[in-house]
């Protein structure tokens, strides 16, 4: 898209008691699962796809932010970072989120980002890395009306944003990435005036936060700490992360054996913030009637005649479409 992009940075987020309830509900919440355990909804014009199939194919293609020629274990364990929810939905799932998820900078935050009026508060989430951890670049999980992460795969809605076929359905999403650890590395970089520009470095900062269209935004996480491939444990789908009683955070790998332990300041903590929103109440009110919401048979036979437009050749709903999705419509800023 032209122009760059709105940033609302909040410094400091919180006095100082509340950034320690943050850290507090982050140790009282337990075990943390990595991000591929989570919300695995497969079509059968998709099979086998990761969640973020984008966005992990480019990560082992490109190496990351680093363009590490590292093999392809190492490079997925480092990008297998821990997530848990803390609300969805609007609705507490962790509590003491509640100032939080309603806190007013954050809602302040979103209606500049979005120029619109009516913010509906309705997720956060933790993420957690260790350090020789990083994100891979990519956008967010979008979510349009009758089609979220809950129901449709989350490598799909992303082609769909990508696609710009279904903006009409679309939620207007801000989102807040709040730190609450100082951790050796972990910037934030991101791509305010578009992929094809010169990425932005953000420091991370202890109780500070910045407001962004993450759905539309290229992001990723730079390296936390400079930690060698061989020294890199197994992390993947059956990995945790959890808090001890004596302040050390235990890491446990794929096969569930010891794998490392850590301060709580060797780890990167941030709690992300997403709300819906509206350009008024009679926006907000049709969302809520669940007016016109979209299905998936829809959604792709829309995308099927499009791929056609597009490449000249015919498309169908066959098992191998979801990868050629992904290959038309979602393009990464290009790696150093």
């Amino acid at each position: 898209m032209p122009g760059s992009h709105e940033t609302v940075i909040l410094d400091p987020l919180f006095e100082p008691a509340g950034a320690a309830a943050m850290v507090e509900l982050g140790e009282r919440h337990g075990v943390y699962r990595t991000y591929g355990e989570h919300e695995r909804i497969e079509i059968p014009e998709g099979p086998g796809l990761e969640p973020r199939e984008d966005s992990i194919r480019n990560f082992l293609r490109t190496g990351g932010l680093r363009a590490s020629q590292e093999g392809i274990r190492t490079l997925a364990a480092r990008t297998s970072y821990f997530r848990e929810e803390y609300a969805y939905g609007g609705k507490v799932l962790v509590p003491g989120i509640e100032p939080f998820l309603h806190h007013a900078g954050l809602v302040d935050g979103a209606r500049r980002v979005h120029g619109r009026e009516v913010i509906e508060p309705q997720i956060a989430y933790a993420n957690l890395m260790v350090p020789g951890q990083e994100l891979a670049v990519h956008t967010d999980v979008p979510e349009f009306r009758g089609a979220n992460r809950k129901v449709i795969p989350q490598w799909l809605l992303v082609v769909m944003q990508h696609s710009g076929l279904f903006d009409a359905w679309r939620m207007h999403i801000a989102t807040g990435i709040a730190w609450f650890s100082d951790g050796n590395g972990g910037a934030l970089a991101y791509w305010p005036d578009g992929a094809d520009a010169a990425p932005r470095y953000h420091p991370t900062k202890t109780n500070t936060a910045m407001v962004l269209d993450t759905d539309t935004v290229f992001h990723g996480v730079d390296r936390v700490a400079d930690v060698d491939g061989p020294d890199v444990p197994a992390i993947g789908p059956g990995a945790t992360l959890t808090p001890g009683a004596d302040g050390k955070w235990e890491l446990r790998d794929i096969s569930g054996a010891p794998a490392g332990t850590y301060a709580f300041d060797e780890l990167r903590f941030s709690v992300s913030w997403k709300a819906y929103c509206f350009a008024d109440t009679a926006e907000r009110d049709a969302w809520r009637a669940g007016s016109d919401d979209l299905a998936l048979d829809l959604i792709l036979d829309r995308l099927v005649i499009d791929l056609e437009r597009r490449t000249g050749t015919p498309a169908t709903r066959d098992p191998a479409l979801g990868r050629k999705l992904i290959d038309e419509y979602v393009h990464f800023p290009a790696m150093a």
